[in-house]
């Protein structure tokens, strides 16, 4: 029998979820640099930029990035590293059309490969990578153990992996301030810049869903990785998981 998962707070089949997960993303593809800016209050931009310092690039190193969508941490790392090598990847063909544009039109495609793919099926050899970066796709993900473990399988010795996420705010009543705004104002916002509240009310949703700061770090430890850290961000509405492979 197929298992179930969560799609957002729905349970539906672990092989119909990427499907789910796939419409959201071609639905929300148009505005999602619009929408990322007004949700966040432009805030990700400053997460993604502390994520490319933490992880302390080298010159020559060859980058995955999973999830790009339009490319802003691609971007990032190839105007300040201009000799490492990054394949800007995503499991939707919208998203990833979109970030590739993107990297044409704002001249950062020189040294970044486009692949369509799937987090959980890596399609590359073992020890390929010397830094894995992920932001905001790890949640969508259908088995996030499968893919922490393909992300490990794919970076060499002493390789990094990045993972930038939505988490748990620290102090509670920032929490109750949070929470009401996902579940009132996002889907707002989708509605009235989007004309998509379905799609922002899963995205809400698919946070609730995600491990908290501790348990995400458990789960790339179990994965097989020597060592992880995290550090929150704004009260920890947004953590970034460091994990370094034996």
């Amino acid at each position: 029998m197929n298992k179930k998962t969560h799609f957002g707070y729905k349970e539906v089949q672990e092989s119909e979820k990427s499907k789910f997960v796939g419409e959201v993303f071609t639905s929300v593809s148009e505005n999602y640099d619009l929408m990322n800016d007004a949700m966040s209050f432009g805030m990700h931009r400053l997460w993604k930029r502390i994520l490319v310092e933490l992880a302390a690039v080298g010159k020559n190193d060859v980058i995955l990035d999973i999830a790009s969508g339009t490319g802003d941490i691609p971007k990032l790392i190839s105007k300040e590293y201009p000799e490492t090598t990054i394949f800007m990847t995503d499991i939707n063909y919208d998203m990833l059309n979109g970030g590739r544009n993107r990297a044409i039109n704002e001249s950062f495609s020189s040294n970044c490969k486009f692949c369509l793919l799937n987090g959980e099926q890596l399609p590359f050899k073992n020890k390929t990578f010397d830094l894995i970066t992920i932001g905001f796709g790890l949640r969508n993900f259908t088995n996030k153990e499968k893919g922490i473990k393909e992300m490990r399988r794919s970076l060499k010795k002493n390789g990094k992996l990045l993972v930038l996420e939505f988490s748990k705010p620290v102090n509670p009543f920032f929490s109750k301030v949070y929470d009401w705004y996902s579940f009132n104002i996002l889907p707002k916002l989708g509605s009235l810049l989007a004309n998509d509240s379905d799609s922002y009310q899963y995205l809400a949703e698919s946070i609730r869903m995600h491990p908290d700061q501790e348990l995400l770090k458990n789960m790339i430890i179990e994965s097989g990785f020597k060592d992880c850290k995290f550090y929150n961000l704004l009260n920890g509405v947004v953590s970034i998981h460091i994990a370094y492979n034996d």
